[in-house]
């Protein structure tokens, strides 16, 4: 299938990009900055044809493959994802225990590190700050 099949008229906003930063594997910080400042220019547009949308797609796709393995995340624990949650949303301990309908003793001890969430916890806090579940599976 040829780029104008999949494009039409749109394969020259496609090439241009081609010519503008091609897409192969990012190497060095100056390529990875160069990437970052096209994915700007993109988002910052109100509305993107498909070819910018798959342009953006893929250049996305190898700017988290070059981040992954030069700046990786560190797993944090429970006690430190639920501190960042609660700072976050400029809440205290007892709002948070309350409105999680978590014992306010859990939740200090949670972030004491002395005692992991179960389950069941992480989900009721997972809806209480509505964020995915997930956020709490890199205990470390």
């Amino acid at each position: 299938m040829s780029i104008r099949t999949i494009y039409g008229k749109g394969q020259d906003v496609y090439l241009d990009l081609i010519r503008k930063l091609p897409l192969r594997p990012i190497e060095s910080e100056e390529e990875l900055d160069r990437a970052i400042a096209v994915i700007d220019s993109l988002i910052d547009k109100k509305k993107l044809s498909p070819a910018e949308d798959d342009y953006l797609d893929v250049l996305s796709d190898l700017v988290e493959k070059y981040e992954t393995v030069h700046y990786p995340i560190l797993p944090v624990s429970d006690g430190e994802m639920l501190q960042f949650l609660i700072e976050a949303r400029g809440a205290t301990q007892a709002q948070v225990a309350k409105g999680a309908g978590i014992a306010e003793s859990t939740i200090s001890e949670v972030l004491s590190g002395r005692r992991k969430l179960n389950r069941r916890q992480i989900g009721k806090l997972a809806k209480f700050f509505h964020v995915t579940p997930s956020v709490f599976e890199f205990d470390g």
